[in-house]
Order: C-alpha cells, then structure tokens, then sequence
C-alpha cells in the first residue's frame, strides 16, 4: 500500500490553490475547476472544492475544520523559504524553530486555517532518514 495523496476540502478551490502553488513553487495540475493537484517526487497536495463532498458522502467533509491534521513539506531551507514566505503568509503558528527529532521547522495556516509545517532535517540522524 502507498500513501498516495492528502486532499483538502476547501470553499475556494483557486484561492487555495494559488497559495499553495505560491507557497511551495510547485506547479498544479487541474482536472476540473473543483479539483487540483500539486504534484511532488514524495506524494501529491489534492485541492478539491465542497461540491465534490457529496460524490464519496454528502456533509463528510466540511472546508476551513481542520483542527488535528498538520500538511508537511521538505524543503531544502527552512530558514530560507521563511523569509520568502514573509509578506505572503499571513498566520505564521511559531517561526523556524529546530525540534526534538532533528528537524528544523517551520508552522503557519493556510488561507483555511489548515496547518502547514515546511522543514529541514538538521542533525545527523534527521538528514540521513529524509536523504533524497
């Protein structure tokens, strides 16, 4: 089994999406206007709107409710990409602060509310379990 992708349900598929493409500098893929997705070599960020809640279970789903789930991207720099975020992200949750297990990280929300963690691995053992 593979973990393929993590969808987010939003109200405002393009506004979202532009964030995200902004935020990561990866391009989308839209298969229609309720659905897109930002492709990367570790897995796939699906964007999908409330209209399409009701094709797996109608109200499964609800948009900006996110209070258990934290979005996380590898990036070559941390501390870099904060201050390319700075100016565009409006909530940043804590700046690049290096955690317990290694990694250095960085939390903000999206324009939902949706927690976002972009990091680095710093010590030894992080780096040598996300080597590319």
């Amino acid at each position: 089994m593979d973990l393929v992708s993590i969808r987010i349900i939003t109200g405002d598929v393009a506004r979202l999406v532009a964030f995200y493409e902004q935020a990561t500098g990866v391009p989308a893929t839209w298969a229609t206007e309720d659905f897109a997705e930002l492709s990367t070599g570790g897995g796939t960020l699906a964007i999908a709107g409330t209209r399409t809640v009701p094709l797996f279970a109608p109200g499964s789903a609800r948009p900006a409710d996110n209070h258990s789930v934290i979005i996380e991207f590898l990036v070559d720099d941390v501390d870099r990409v904060y201050g390319n975020l700075t100016g565009f992200v409006s909530d940043f949750v804590n700046g690049p602060t290096t955690m317990p297990w290694g990694n250095r990280s960085l939390l903000f929300r999206d324009p939902d509310g949706n927690l976002v963690n972009f990091f680095t691995p710093v010590t030894p053992d992080a780096m040598r379990k996300f080597a590319r």
